[in-house]
């Protein structure tokens, strides 16, 4: 059998395919399986360890003694469509037909998927922020288009405007927004987004949005001078909606990724060719937790201000164990992870460093570098991840164990 094919292009966009021409593992299962090795506290993989609202599981397993156990409709359950669409209006003011302009897909990750091998061409570009979710990279690839990158880089994680704007071209043919950002926690301002508007409509590209953690932004205790910074929707600019994929997920939410019931909402016309692709990827996927993700976008605002602060209580935790063993913090605006430097311990690389640790201390991140181009990582070869998307009693015990470097 040839090794050749799409699946390579996949493996080299996620910066997995080694000079051998053979795909690495994942620098998350790396980690993981060194944690499990290790008995370390695992703080690489960003999903949480506790349940999320009580009222969304419940709802799922209703829906399942209901018999909610078959295909759902294509497009998704007509209640959940309606549902995303009352989120969109109560939360944003964009007023999104349920019928036409909503489309639910197997997490956020196959919407994405859909959307760029339904809209990107082999020899078109894609414009994304860098450091990347790994995933952009392998789907920019797997559709054969030009992947280009807009470095954020340390200390505020934000675009030069200058190389933001160099970046596109006349083969521009989308650019990928993540806002709240993986993994540096930042929200993009409202004046960068207004830049990406200009230069999408100056080169007639598709916005293609990732706001998965929407809801999960928040004041840091260590920089509370920093006001809270809000998440806006790109789509909610002039100029953008007629142009703008949103894409987000019940996953982080509301503690549910195994669930992987995402949605994105665009006009008709985008939605009628996404849904052709998506099609032939999953069909319909989720049938029993579609209603309960639906409960859970009813609930209060309380209830979405809760979840937000008890993150940010997780991340004070966190945050502090990592500055008093002698890390660089740099604070995040939200999502579930903060970027902590080494090199004020005197570690340069972050890779080696993620390998030592949990020999050092028990504990386990995963290195920024692993969302950086190879060639572009210079700037980002100290910085490690950490999730604190963990009970408090995990986080507590991972601050005391990294405490022993600062006496080591």
């Amino acid at each position: 059998m040839r090794h050749t094919g799409p699946w390579l292009r996949a493996a080299e966009g996620a910066m997995l395919l080694g000079p051998d021409g053979v795909p690495a593992p994942t620098v998350f299962a790396e980690m993981s399986a060194l944690a499990a090795s290790t008995g370390a506290v695992n703080l690489g993989q960003g999903f949480p360890d506790e349940d999320g609202p009580v009222e969304v599981l419940d709802a799922a397993v209703q829906a399942i003694r209901d018999g909610v156990n078959q295909y759902p409709p294509g497009r998704g359950t007509p209640d959940l469509r309606l549902a995303i669409a009352e989120h969109q209006r109560h939360w944003y003011g964009l007023e999104v037909d349920p019928d036409q302009e909503v489309l639910v897909t197997a997490g956020a990750t196959e919407a994405l998927a859909a959307t760029l091998l339904a809209l990107v061409e082999p020899g078109d570009e894609v414009v994304t922020f860098e450091p990347f979710y790994d995933a952009y990279g392998a789907l920019i690839r797997l559709a054969g288009a030009t992947h280009v990158t807009v470095p954020l880089t340390a200390p505020d994680f934000l675009p030069d405007e200058s190389t933001l704007r160099a970046a596109f071209s006349d083969r521009t043919r989308a650019v990928l927004v993540n806002t709240p950002h993986n993994p540096t926690g930042r929200v993009l301002p409202t004046e960068v987004l207004r830049v990406v508007v200009e230069l999408a409509e100056r080169h007639d590209a598709v916005i293609i949005t990732d706001e998965v953690y929407e809801h999960l932004t928040f004041e840091t205790e260590h920089a509370p001078h920093v006001p809270h910074v809000p998440h806006v929707p790109i789509a909610t600019l002039p100029g953008a909606r007629e142009r703008t994929v949103t894409v987000s997920s019940a996953g982080k939410t509301f503690s549910t990724t195994g669930w992987k019931i995402g949605w994105l909402t665009a006009p008709p016309a985008l939605v009628t060719a996404i849904t052709t692709v998506k099609q032939y990827l999953t069909f319909v996927n989720g049938a029993p937790f579609q209603p309960a993700v639906a409960a859970g976008l009813r609930l209060p605002d309380t209830v979405f201000a809760g979840i937000a602060a008890d993150l940010a209580a997780k991340h004070a935790v966190l945050a502090a164990g990592l500055t008093a063993a002698g890390f660089g913090v740099h604070r995040p605006d939200g999502g579930y992870f903060v970027i902590a430097d080494t090199a004020p311990l005197g570690y340069e690389d972050a890779r080696a460093f993620c390998l030592e640790l949990p020999h050092l201390a028990g504990v386990v991140g995963v290195p920024v570098s692993a969302f950086v181009r190879p060639d572009h990582a210079a700037g980002y070869r100290s910085l490690v991840r950490f999730a604190f998307c963990k009970k408090r009693s995990v986080l507590e015990d991972a601050a005391a164990r990294l405490a022993t470097l600062s006496r080591a």
